[in-house]
């Protein structure tokens, strides 16, 4: 079986198209943090959805899995194949062309082999936003952001990916297409199908292509970086800064002073402006039609009573773009320094924003109780309530740890209770991949659950897409 899938699948796109030496195949079989590894028949690139197409009938028809990637970046399993080397990975890298732009529709038609960086690229080269932002954008493609509907920096205003979403075209297990491409900001006739994929993670259809939203470039972006020592005046201060701006407040992010220092450690060229002031970091960035000065100048006066009460420690505003990138860069350096420092365990969390203070009081006690040793390192998105809480162990200590799996497990739950007894969720963003199969069972409904494994059969009835993923086995 395995020479006659491989032998078939060379045939139909060329030897070019088809990996199958381990050198070759090295780079698509773990992630890029070196925590999730598995084994693959071949890995197939085709250039286009009607190879893609073909990919997808000749597997369902042979009952092959099938796992889709894109850049390859997910932290939680969802982008690598099994371990029983059954299956062949679909990678979508081949697939990056740029369709469309339209500059008077605000709408963009990508392929999904795209790399977030490019398409935010072409989108500013017609003079238009594409929002979505994360660290990883140098090496993500939107394919991938699209099927874990990827949050990233900008969400406070522009919303998650599948907000950014206007249509989209998807192969479905049994490889017939479906061309949802439309760009339209209003169509009601009928089930929304382009929903029903994102988020889905491959486990549904292969998305290989996204019409997607775009906005017009504002005039003046402003970036500032405040110090603060109380994590309650922190999301008090973003709160304010929500009323005072709105629709003008793009990014709302926190850093807690141990993920600041592990970033000034391990990443060449980081460089706090505000020395060794506070415990918590708040990096904001305004856009404005309203000139450079104006908007400063209402920044000012919006956290004036702050700084005079002490509250906000100090604060720098970017006066160039190169003093943005700078402080942008400590934020998107967090996961490379992380990989540096130690073990992270971290942890995806979401609760409402006014909960963030009682969540990190008590996840920190439980953790100074339960997990003495394991420092505390916060960055999150606090605009909307996320925070990647996570839970740093060095290299020695992680080695030294006995029996590792558990020790995560007992870590993720007891953090995930207290996220979930305030209404909140283990899994904001970074989707569920393999990782998060017994949150899954622990804490989703089990009539929701029913409910996504009677989709899950009716498009993927033999089961090839990227099992093992976002859903737990039926209970037999």
């Amino acid at each position: 079986m395995e020479d006659q899938v491989t032998a078939r699948l060379t045939e139909m796109l060329g030897a070019g198209a088809v990996l199958t030496s381990g050198t070759d195949q090295a780079r698509y079989l773990s992630d890029w943090r070196d925590r999730h590894r598995g084994t693959a028949r071949c890995v197939v690139m085709p250039k286009t959805t009607q190879e893609v197409a073909s990919v997808l009938r000749l597997c369902g028809e042979l009952g092959v899995p099938v796992f889709p990637q894109g850049g390859n970046t997910s932290v939680c399993g969802g982008s690598v194949p099994s371990e029983d080397g059954r299956g062949i990975v679909l990678s979508l890298e081949r697939m990056n062309r740029v369709r469309d732009v339209n500059a008077r529709n605000n709408s963009m038609i990508v392929e999904a082999g795209c790399v977030l960086a490019a398409v935010q690229e072409a989108a500013r080269a017609a003079e238009r936003y594409f929002p979505l932002s994360l660290g990883a954008e140098g090496s993500c493609q939107i394919g991938g952001n699209i099927a874990t509907n990827a949050g990233g920096t900008s969400v406070v205003r522009y919303g998650n990916t599948r907000d950014l979403v206007l249509g989209l075209e998807a192969v479905l297990p049994d490889g017939r297409i479906w061309n949802g491409l439309r760009t339209l900001r209003k169509d009601n006739s009928g089930y929304d199908l382009k929903n029903l994929f994102i988020g889905s993670e491959g486990t549904l259809a292969v998305v290989t292509a996204a019409a997607l939203k775009l906005f017009p470039l504002a005039p003046t972006t402003l970036t500032s970086f405040f110090a603060l020592n109380d994590v309650e005046q922190a999301v008090a201060l973003g709160e304010k800064l929500q009323k005072q701006f709105p629709g003008e407040l793009v990014a709302l992010e926190m850093m807690s002073r141990s993920e600041l220092e592990i970033v000034l450690r391990h990443i060449p060229g980081s460089h706090c402006p505000l020395g060794e002031k506070g415990q918590w970091q708040l990096l904001v960035e305004l856009t404005s039609s309203a000139p450079p000065a104006a908007l400063t100048e209402q920044l000012n006066a919006c956290v004036e009573d702050a700084m005079t009460e002490g509250i906000v420690l100090d604060a720098v505003v970017a006066a160039n773009e190169k003093q943005r990138e700078k402080l942008w860069h400590l934020r998107h350096s967090v996961t490379e320094a992380n990989k540096r420092e130690g073990m992270g365990l971290t942890h995806d969390i979401a609760v409402p924003v006014y909960r963030i203070p009682d969540f990190i009081e008590r996840a920190g006690a439980m953790l100074q109780r339960d997990f003495p040793g394991v420092e505390v390192v916060v960055v999150g998105h606090i605009g909307d309530g996320n925070l990647h809480y996570i839970g740093m162990l060095t290299h020695e200590a992680w080695r030294n740890t006995a029996d590792k799996p558990a020790c995560q497990l007992r870590l993720a739950h007891a953090l995930y209770d207290i996220a979930i007894a305030m209404g909140g969720t283990f899994s904001a963003e970074h989707g569920i991949g393999s990782l998060h199969l017994d949150e899954m069972r622990r804490y989703k409904d089990p009539v929701e659950l029913d409910l996504m494994q009677q989709v899950k059969q009716l498009l993927d009835p033999r089961g090839i897409m990227n099992p093992g993923r976002v859903l737990p086995p039926r209970a037999q």
